[in-house]
């Protein structure tokens, strides 16, 4: 049984990461991704429910459009396989609880501001406020409203945080270092993380976005890092691990 649940959430997170690629394509461009038919970005060609499998779609078609014969851009097939894994894994590590629904929610932003970010340097404010009040739904349901609105303070935290460190990397580098979207985001890790976590989530996100910065500064000269995907990357690992404050704190006192 346990198999079955783990190909069904597998599937599932196919499914969503498909229409997580849309979302976040379309949603920048203000775009309708709820009732509009997909199409080729190429020759706008309305595709077809067989143009639309996920994976096997873009394998038998070989990466190209049916029509135009057009390259089909591998980053919808990479999202829906990686989604699909993340569902798989957050069902085998939280089995149905709160906590999947959580993890689930984690993913499927993870997903969409990946997108969002990596496409256009762009992370939808509709995007984080659908989930901001998505996860205090969850928390409320988890916990009660009163611990709910302590995860509102968290929010609250980690969103100032954030922002003294844009005030500060823009003092220190003399221009803009972090994007709106950045640190609003850190209000909504907060409300499902304790403001140390979310300190370490940053602290992962910025190890892991350390080396791609400098590697497209060396050879593209681009300076514009997407910098979203990293820390939802490290919001991911930390809340997948299960790893909590208390134990954080028990090893800075065995340093």
């Amino acid at each position: 049984m346990q198999i079955l649940y783990l190909i069904i959430f597998f599937i599932l997170g196919l499914l969503f990461g498909s229409f997580f690629t849309v979302v976040g394509m379309r949603l920048p461009n203000h775009e309708n991704f709820l009732n509009s038919r997909s199409y080729c970005d190429r020759c706008h060609h309305r595709l077809s429910l067989l143009d639309m499998v996920p994976i096997l779609s873009f394998l038998l078609l070989k990466g190209r459009c049916r029509y135009c014969k057009g390259k089909i851009d591998s980053l919808s097939s990479y999202m829906e396989f990686f989604t699909g894994v993340l569902f798989a894994l957050a069902y085998y590590v939280f089995g149905f609880s709160y906590e999947l629904l959580i993890a689930l929610g984690i993913v499927s932003m993870l997903s969409i501001i990946s997108v969002s970010d990596l496409s256009y340097y762009i992370i939808p404010d509709e995007v984080l406020i659908f989930f901001a009040g998505y996860f205090l739904i969850i928390k409320t349901l988890q916990l009660g409203v009163i611990p709910a609105l302590k995860c509102v303070l968290s929010g609250i935290i980690l969103f100032t945080i954030m922002y003294i460190i844009m005030l500060l990397g823009n003092l220190i580098f003399k221009k803009e270092t972090l994007g709106g979207g950045d640190i609003k985001m850190m209000f909504v890790f907060g409300i499902i993380l304790h403001p140390l976590l979310g300190l370490i989530v940053i602290f992962i996100g910025s190890v892991l976005a350390l080396p791609v910065s400098i590697f497209l500064l060396m050879k593209k000269h681009e300076h514009l890092v997407p910098f979203g995907p990293f820390l939802l990357i490290g919001l991911t690992f930390i809340y997948f691990t299960r790893i909590s404050a208390p134990a954080i704190i028990e090893f800075i006192k065995l340093l």
